[in-house]
């Protein structure tokens, strides 16, 4: 660039060459002759780029000053002034060129004297050599910049740009520029040669760099938002709305009362916020929210409107096969593009990254459980402490996933995550979204799906729910599009069935509606099944493999078992002389993966849907009766590997069980018999479990259980690591899932109260009880990583019976313990911080200095439980029911006890600092020597209390109620509280 006349510089929009011209006045109005040519027309556009026009006037000055020092006069500084300011020059010609900007500003707009000020001073100013290597090593950050910045800056918001599109442009000029010094040291002969051969290799190699990330960004960027949804003739952009979310904590929960705002905006302000560049952008959501969508999305608007002030890199964490030993590692495999094969790639300060992390929850199974997403998301963390401390990176990091992926490490991740949640589609948002599809299928369709979500026999869930979630919208209105969806196919079911509904119209939808399509022949309902029977099979192979992707040859090897499959294929494979079974899977949303001869489901929901349909399949004829009604078609010893075979993977996952319980619970059709059988069902998992308990199967002669599956998956997984123990692991762990889900079901039924009811450790009080199983289950889930056992089952103990269970120095935290049985158990020295304990029965337990730090233990029942030198600090105690506990020497600083019934507890010597006491029932409560600084007394009951020799301070102390019996013996503090009433201070001498 730097060997052509500047005249040239401004060839494009502008036509404008300056020679000799003095007045900037002159250069800025256009008044000037063009190519010397008298009276020749002036593009009215050159008032526009009058701050172009100012650098071009700066390059002249300062390019006729190093033309006229000899050669060995010329300093290290001349040669890098003179070329940056070329280069400036020609990054914004390009945005001035490439933007519509010259539209939206004041093509009459008088020069400001200040403006032409600063262009004289900058004319004449020159650099040191300190701040020339500086402009050279990093550009946009140099004073040079910065000078450069603020004449344009002005200039731009002189002629009428909003100051937000004013400081894009600039930024956007500024961060081009180093490209364009590149280029120009590269071509440079004559005048730069000196400064081009000190530095040709690093000019070479950015050039490189720079032309790898254009086609990065041509290819894996600009395309993603033009890629077809499913298999319509739209794209994602042309049906995309943009999403709101919610602020969350740091736990992660909701901050109350806060309003949604709109995501885009507030990735764009996080961004931007110089305050906040050592924070994470960490987006959560349920599936089917749209968190891929907006990845895509997003990071071609950056591309667009941003780069290279942040260069997107995406990357979905599904295609991330081992997570490193640091995320730099991870990052430069999972980055597929010469520009990150430089081992400096990430400590270039010409270039920022904003890296897009999609998925969080997809990592593969080794990176998940383990301790892997913890420790891969503290590696996140760190990495952009590390980019917000160093001078050499800026980069910023995007990360997303689905919330239930975090159950377990809530309280382990770091502190520098900037947390919100998707939220649902508003009704604004949805009119949006309805305003896109009707101009892609037209007014009439839009109206009739509209009018159907609108019918008065419509589910309430379907209107307020699922059609405000993007992927179930999207369903819903493809299948009613085509005639597929009537509303009567909901009638009767709840939230869970309505989804499966959804799920299970759409699979039938995409076999009737494609089926022509891959197999070129007509096909009878019974072979329509025999496909889906495919897309089942390929559902389970698809999670076992991770959850994101499968091999086809796993595929085919498991439906070598299926007979009449197996014949289907053959014959198609005849017809057609192709892979039917390739084709069968292409139908449905599934797409070939980068990895060889392997597909993925194009979004994660169909997999776990279609897994949960083949986990029903089995469960259903482990309960079918045998041959004159006596035992079961299936063996125990063929139901046993069965359950390795479906279930020695990894953990179920939420959404597969939630899916699987709606299906076996959806009542029959009219005229068929229900082939869900919970009590027999409930039996003969309950007699797996037991003998899982005494590990009948893993010393299994000759080839054990665990060792047969894991055998299978190391020929048909290549990357499969898992050993004996893992599987046997997950086998057993989730048919205690299992168990519990049936345990939850029965008990909500009068009719099967009494036949299905789970005793983890077998029901108290008889012979077969084992009150340590519970506690040796957890040890030999931990044997293989610390956190494993609460990573797998931790979600899934809601209203587990474990009364009197011996659960000593037990890790359960972060679990969800809602409404379970713990009575008389022995959680001595246990972990539950964080555990919801919501409603539990905790009466008698034994939880001396038990950690329950954070806990939610909303409305539990302790009643006669021994908390003694408990950790309750800021635990959630309200109406919790503590009558009669032992709480002596507790600490509950800053805990929530409003509305909890006290009345005869220990307290003595208890922290109850900053505590949340108000309308709490105390009455009877031994209170002696306990902290009740900064604690808030209101409305609450001291009848019969004991408070003599407490401390009481600074806080509100209410409208309590007392008696005569209440002692105040050496209560201290008293004089400085709050609110104290006159009665009170009356009878205690205070007036």
């Amino acid at each position: 660039m730097l060997t052509t006349d500047h005249r040239e510089l401004l060839r494009g929009r502008h036509d404008l060459v300056v020679d000799g011209v003095d007045s900037v006045n002159a250069v800025i109005s256009g008044a000037v002759a063009v190519a010397g040519v008298a009276g020749a027309a002036v593009n009215p556009a050159v008032a526009v780029v009058a701050a172009g026009v100012g650098f071009v006037q700066i390059a002249v000055r300062w390019q006729k000053r190093f033309q006229n020092k000899p050669q060995d006069d010329r300093t290290f500084s001349d040669y890098v002034q003179f070329a940056a300011v070329l280069a400036y020059c020609k990054a914004l010609d390009k945005y001035l060129n490439d933007s519509n900007i010259l539209t939206s500003i004041n093509l009459e707009s008088v020069v400001s004297e200040p403006f032409k000020q600063q262009i004289e001073d900058l004319a004449e100013s020159s650099l040191d050599e300190r701040d020339a290597r500086r402009a050279i090593e990093c550009f946009p950050l140099s004073k040079l910049a910065e000078q450069f910045n603020n004449l344009l800056l002005n200039r731009l918001q002189e002629v009428g740009l909003d100051e937000r599109t004013a400081k894009t442009l600039t930024a956007r000029v500024a961060w081009s520029t180093p490209r364009y010094i590149s280029e120009a040291l590269a071509e440079a002969k004559d005048e730069l040669r000196v400064l081009a051969e000190l530095y040709r290799d690093r000019w070479q190699k950015d050039i490189d760099k720079y032309d790898s990330i254009d086609t990065y960004l041509a290819e894996q960027i600009a395309t993603k938002p033009q890629e077809k949804v499913f298999a319509e003739e739209f794209t994602f952009h042309d049906i995309y709305v943009p999403l709101k979310a919610k602020p969350l904590d740091k736990n992660g929960k909701p901050i109350k009362d806060a309003a949604a705002f709109d995501l885009e905006t507030w990735t764009k302000q996080l961004l931007a916020d110089e305050n906040k560049q050592n924070r994470v952008m960490f987006i959560e959501a349920g599936p089917g929210r749209g968190k891929s969508v907006f990845c895509r999305m997003f990071s071609d608007w950056v591309r667009q409107d941003l780069h290279p002030v942040w260069t997107p890199v995406l990357i979905r964490l599904r295609d991330i096969p081992t997570l490193q030993k640091s995320f730099r590692e991870t990052l430069t495999n999972a980055v597929n593009a010469s520009f990150a094969s430089d081992d400096g790639w990430l400590m270039d300060r010409n270039t920022r990254y904003l890296f897009l992390l999609d998925g969080f929850d997809e990592l593969l199974m080794e990176g998940r459980n383990s301790g892997g997403l913890e420790q891969f998301l503290k590696q996140v963390g760190q990495f952009q402490r590390d980019c917000q401390q160093s001078s050499e990176m800026g980069h910023r990091v995007l990360i997303t996933g689905r919330t239930l992926a975090l159950q377990g490490i809530e309280r382990q991740m770091p502190d520098n995550l900037e947390r919100v949640e998707i939220h649902v589609m508003d009704d604004e948002l949805q009119q949006q979204w309805f305003s896109k599809w009707e101009a892609q299928t037209g007014a009439e369709t839009n109206s009739d799906f509209q009018n159907f979500l609108k019918h008065q026999n419509c589910p309430e869930n379907v209107k307020s729910e699922l059609s405000r979630e993007p992927l179930l919208l999207y369903l819903l209105a493809a299948i009613h599009r085509d005639k597929e969806l009537k509303v009567e196919d909901f009638h009767g079911t709840n939230s869970t069935q309505a989804k499966i509904s959804i799920y299970n119209q759409a699979v039938n939808w995409i076999l009737t509606k494609q089926r022509s399509d891959w197999l070129n022949r007509d096909l009878t309902e019974l072979e329509t099944e025999d496909l889906r029977r495919i897309l089942i099979e390929a559902g389970l192979c698809v999670v076992q493999s991770g959850g994101e992707s499968a091999p086809v040859a796993m595929i085919e090897e498991r439906l070598r078992e299926d007979n009449v499959v197996k014949s289907l294929l053959e014959e198609a494979q005849k017809r057609i002389g192709d892979n039917p079974l390739r084709n069968a899977l292409a139908v449905f949303y599934l797409q070939q993966n980068s990895k060889e001869g392997s597909v993925e489901f194009v979004h994660k929901s169909f997999g776990e849907f279609l897994c949960a349909e083949r986990l029903k399949e089995s469960l259903q004829e482990w309960t079918e009766p045998g041959k004159r009604g006596k035992g079961f078609n299936t063996k125990d010893s063929d139901m046993d590997w069965q359950i390795y075979d479906l279930l020695g993977y990894g953990g179920l996952t939420e959404e597969i069980v939630e899916y699987l319980m709606g299906l076996l619970t959806t009542p029959a059709g009219a005229g068929e018999a229900s082939q869900f059988r919970p009590v027999e069902l409930f039996q003969r998992l309950e007699d797996f479990y037991l003998r899982w308990c005494e590990g009948e199967f893993i010393d299994m002669l000759p080839e054990s259980l665990p060792q047969k599956k894991m055998r299978l998956l190391r020929e048909q997984l290549k990357t499969q690591e898992l050993g004996l123990r893992q599987i046997d692991i997950y086998a057993g762990l989730n048919v205690m899932i299992l168990l519990l889900e049936l345990h939850r079901y029965g008990q909500q039924r009068d009719d099967l109260k009494d036949k299905i009811n789970f005793f983890p450790c077998g029901q108290p009080g008889i012979k077969a009880c084992d009150y340590g199983r519970f506690l040796r289950i957890i040890s030999y889930s931990n044997s293989w990583g610390i956190g494993v056992f609460n990573s797998v089952i931790g979600s899934f103990l809601d209203s587990a019976n474990l009364r009197g269970a011996y659960l000593s120095l037990a890790n359960l935290r972060d679990a969800n313990l809602r409404n379970a049985n713990l009575g008389a158990a022995n959680l001595r020295d246990a972990n539950l911080r964080g555990a919801d304990l919501r409603d539990a029965d905790l009466r008698g337990a034994d939880l001396r200095g038990t950690y329950l730090r954070d806990a939610n233990l909303w409305e539990a029942n302790f009643r006669y439980a021994n908390l003694r030198g408990a950790n309750l600090w800021s635990a959630d105690l309200n109406a919790v029911n503590l009558a009669d506990a032992d709480l002596g020497r507790a600490d509950l600083g800053r805990a929530n006890l409003s509305r909890a019934n006290l009345s005869r507890a220990n307290l003595r010597g208890a922290n109850l600092g900053s505590v949340n006491l108000c309308g709490a029932d105390l009455g009877g409560a031994y209170l002696s020597g306990a902290n009740l600084r900064n604690a808030d007394l209101s409305d609450a009951d001291l009848s019969n209390a004991d408070l003599s020799d407490t401390f009481l301070s600074d806080r509100t102390f209410g409208d309590v109620k007392w008696n005569e019996n209440t002692k105040w013996e050496n209560v201290r503090g008293l004089d400085t509280a709050v609110n104290v009433p006159e009665a009170l201070k009356r009878q205690l001498g205070m007036q």
